[in-house]
């Protein structure tokens, strides 16, 4: 039961829940790209994934500078879970425009959108100065 309980409380945030059903989708995504298209802080999106890592919903692996998730396909309750999510939101407003974004975004390589967060970040703190 903890183990369900964890695995719920894991996609129980809407920008989780949107993390999972991007991943129904795609295999794996970069945090970069996730990043993006949650559009939230670097920090908010690492919290967020590394929830779920910890939860055993995702799995993740390093290459070179980046990091890759994708759902956890061995685990069964996964597997369930995603074919339930799936049938609920393949329909929704939000599932739909985060399809549409992340089109665009996966055709921007990885270094030019981490480029593209760490300049935002660097004019925002310029301009809270």
């Amino acid at each position: 039961m903890d183990k369900t309980l964890l695995i719920f409380k894991s996609i129980s945030d809407k920008n989780r829940l949107r993390i999972f059903s991007a991943l129904l989708v795609h295999d794996e995504l970069c945090a970069c790209q996730i990043t993006e298209f949650l559009k939230v802080a670097g920090a908010t999106a690492s919290r967020h994934l590394s929830l779920m890592v910890s939860a055993g919903v995702l799995k993740n692996r390093k290459q070179g500078r980046w990091i890759y998730f994708r759902l956890n396909k061995d685990d069964s309750s996964i597997k369930q879970l995603s074919m339930w999510v799936k049938q609920h939101l393949e329909e929704s407003t939000q599932v739909k425009k985060d399809s549409k974004a992340l089109k665009k975004i996966l055709l921007i390589p990885c270094e030019e959108l981490s480029q593209k967060q760490r300049e935002t970040v660097r004019l925002l703190l310029e301009s809270q100065r």
